[in-house]
């Protein structure tokens, strides 16, 4: 009987460390995909101010 409970609480251990690996490579993915997002964002938005300010220099 005894080592049937040893069984199930090695089994718990590894079944937690499975779950969090799992949240972790999840963390990973969500957060280079965000990065990712970010990166686009910040490209278009330099490219936008750098074509109104060209606008502007060459207006004045």
């Amino acid at each position: 009987m005894n080592s049937i409970l040893n069984e199930n609480s090695g089994q718990t251990s590894a079944e937690l460390i499975l779950l969090i690996g799992g949240i972790i490579v999840i963390v990973i993915i969500v957060g280079s995909y965000g990065v990712n997002i970010l990166d686009s964002i910040n490209k278009s938005l330099k490219s936008l101010l750098e074509s109104e300010k060209e606008f502007i220099l060459n207006n004045i």
